[in-house]
This record gives structure tokens, C-alpha cells and sequence, in this order.
């Protein structure tokens, strides 16, 4: 059943899956801020931190749902979690739309039946290019992006296996799930469009210790570090579709 707005905007919960290291959360506020600040304000947004509080309700009550990044590990199941992907796995099947994002990308592909873990090279970040599928072409939302573009990331687990039903949307030289979408309203993308440049700087600072230990060329990464428009437009893509499926 679709619903008819009487007034205001829809109604976008964004579920909080953890928080960001300390000098960036001082310096840029937190994952809720980002996604606040970075999606149209044309929807009524909420938040819940699904890590400390109880899950929001019936996803039917929402007319879009949108999961951040995280420092947890989806391939560890904590109980809130694993409750989170039950949920979400719920609103999917009610049609509402969702959009998860790193941790949320593959806590999405985890409630669908896909498979997460440790991505088998170790850890991707900084800025990198995001190559679209011949799938795209046809999607809501990645069809209004060109074919190559991109993107901020910071991740070590991946999406090892797609949901059975998943239609691949992009990759990585790294990274081969970059982007899927199941059925027609819900989305998984492992770079972050809520970052900014400046934040994206600032991870790389903070894992400098380990990046360098882990053997990357920590000047060649801040160097590469630029602003990604495209890949933040999938925010204000998601906002149009959650307002198409509103108003039906």
C-alpha cells in the first residue's frame, strides 16, 4: 500500500550502526551529522543509534531508510546487529526504500543471504575510482552517474558474495561490490558519499600509524585525496527515489 503524504516531507530514518574515532568526531561531528547535512532537506530525517537503542518502530512507518558506516565487524553478529539486519531485511521486503552505506552496504547484503568478511588483500582507502556495470544503465540511480567516478572509502571488510538476487552496480579496481541493488528500493554501497574531502584527510591521518605498518604509501593516498560530487549525489538520488515511491 502506498502512502499518500497530507503534509511535510518523508519521513527517512537513519540508523546509526557506531561512531567515528574521537579527533575526527571533534573536528567534524559524527556519521549522523554526515548523512544529515549531506541528504536533501526536503525529508524529515530521524535518527537511532541501533547500537544503544531500540530499533525504530515498524520499517513501514518509514518512508526511507538509510544505515551508516561503522567501526564494528558485521562478520562478528552482535546481537544488535544481528536484530538491525532483521529489521532491515524486513523493510526490504516491505518495499520501503534503504540505502546502506560501508557497514550498512554489507550489513544489507549479510540480511539478504549474501556473505561478509575480511576483504582477502586486507584494508581499501582514500580516495579510488568506482567503475559502473552495464547494470547501471538501467538503475534509478546509478544511471544518472557517469561510468566512471570517484569515491571516498575506508573499509576492511567487504561483501564477499552478493545476495542471490542482487544486480551488481559497480566495483573497484580493489573492490569488486562497490554497489548492488536487490529488488526495486534498496541499495548497498560500500564507499562513503557522506564524506567529505576534508574527512577523508582526516581518516587517513588517524590510521597513518597503521596504514604505514600495513605497508601503504600513506603521502601517495593523502595526495590522491580529493572531492568526489558524484559518488555525494547518490544522497540526493536516494532522496528522489524515496520521494517517487511516496507519492507513488
Amino acid at each position: 500500500m502506498t502512502r499518500k503524504p497530507t503534509q511535510g516531507a518523508p519521513r527517512v530514518i537513519i540508523l546509526k550502526t557506531g561512531t567515528t574515532y574521537p579527533p575526527i568526531r571533534e573536528q567534524f561531528g559524527d556519521f549522523d551529522a554526515w548523512f544529515i547535512r549531506g541528504l536533501p532537506d526536503t525529508l524529515d530525517l530521524s535518527v537511532v543509534d541501533v547500537t544503544t537503542q531500540p530499533l525504530p518502530g515498524h520499517p513501514a512507518d518509514w518512508q526511507g531508510v538509510v544505515i551508516t558506516g561503522s567501526p564494528a565487524m558485521v562478520s562478528e553478529r552482535p546481537d544488535w546487529s544481528e536484530n538491525t539486519a532483521a529489521w532491515v531485511r524486513q523493510a526490504v521486503e516491505s518495499g520501503v526504500p534503504v540505502l546502506g552505506v560501508c557497514y550498512g552496504h554489507q550489513l544489507l547484503a549479510h540480511a539478504l543471504g549474501g556473505e561478509v568478511g575480511y576483504h582477502p588483500e586486507g584494508r581499501e582507502t582514500g580516495t579510488h575510482e568506482v567503475t559502473l556495470s552495464d547494470n547501471a544503465s538501467s538503475d534509478p540511480l546509478f544511471s544518472q552517474l557517469p561510468r566512471r567516478f570517484d569515491a571516498q572509502l575506508t573499509h576492511k571488510q567487504s561483501v564477499l558474495r552478493l545476495p542471490p538476487e542482487a544486480i551488481l552496480l559497480g566495483r573497484s579496481d580493489f573492490e569488486p561490490h562497490q554497489a548492488f541493488r536487490v529488488g526495486p528500493n534498496a541499495w548497498g554501497v560500500q564507499f562513503h558519499p557522506e564524506f567529505t574531502a576534508p574527512i577523508m584527510s582526516a581518516y587517513l591521518d588517524v590510521q597513518q600509524p597503521e596504514l604505514a605498518q600495513e605497508g601503504f604509501d600513506v603521502s601517495a593516498l593523502k595526495a590522491r585525496v580529493q572531492s568526489a560530487p558524484e559518488a555525494s549525489s547518490v544522497l540526493t538520488l536516494f532522496s528522489g527515489q524515496v520521494h517517487s515511491h511516496w507519492l507513488g
